[in-house]
């Protein structure tokens, strides 16, 4: 054991962590409460309307979402009749989402309170520690593949765990 233990006030990725748990569990409930949706809804929402007509794996990329979780989103938006799915034009094999007339009336009543919880949560800031605080935060993203590539030298990883027969194959 080596002894070494994290300091949870200037462990950079855990207070991001936890900063940004809190905040959208809240931004969650408020917005469940008054709109019907949760975060994530809300999240693809806001770059629907930024990017229209873009595909799923652009809002995997960009938010950061797995592509499971976007699929199982979008399909509620779409229920909900706040997005449109819609063969590419260029590639029938892709598909690409538009926020519905529906869906920019919610994200334009949506985007009301989350810029008003943005202004709260800097309130104690000055503007000039708002833009130096958005120049570090573009600089810290610039480094998330970086960081998410790296592999510790002489470290081997764990054997797979072999998957557990299924109830058929065990019978056989």
């Amino acid at each position: 054991m080596t002894g070494i233990r994290l300091n949870l006030d200037r462990y950079v990725p855990g207070l991001l962590t936890f900063v940004s748990n809190k905040l959208s569990r809240g931004a969650s409930a408020i917005y469940r409460n008054l709109f019907g949706i949760g975060i994530t809804e809300w999240r693809i929402l806001s770059l629907l309307a930024l990017e229209p007509g873009i595909p799923a794996q652009r809002i995997c990329h960009v938010i950061g979402f797995d592509k499971a979780l976007v699929s199982r989103t979008i399909k509620t938006l779409q229920k909900d009749r706040y997005v449109v799915v819609r063969s590419d034009v260029c590639d029938s094999r892709r598909q690409t989402i538009t926020l519905t007339p529906a869906g920019l009336e919610l994200h334009d009543r949506v985007i009301k309170v989350a810029l008003e919880r943005e202004k709260l949560l800097l309130l104690d800031f000055s503007e000039k520690e708002i833009d130096i605080l958005l120049k570090l935060l573009h600089r810290m993203h610039s480094r998330v593949d970086t960081v998410n590539s790296y592999r510790p030298k002489g470290q081997k990883p764990k054997k797979p765990q072999r998957k557990k027969p299924r109830l058929a194959d065990a019978a056989e």
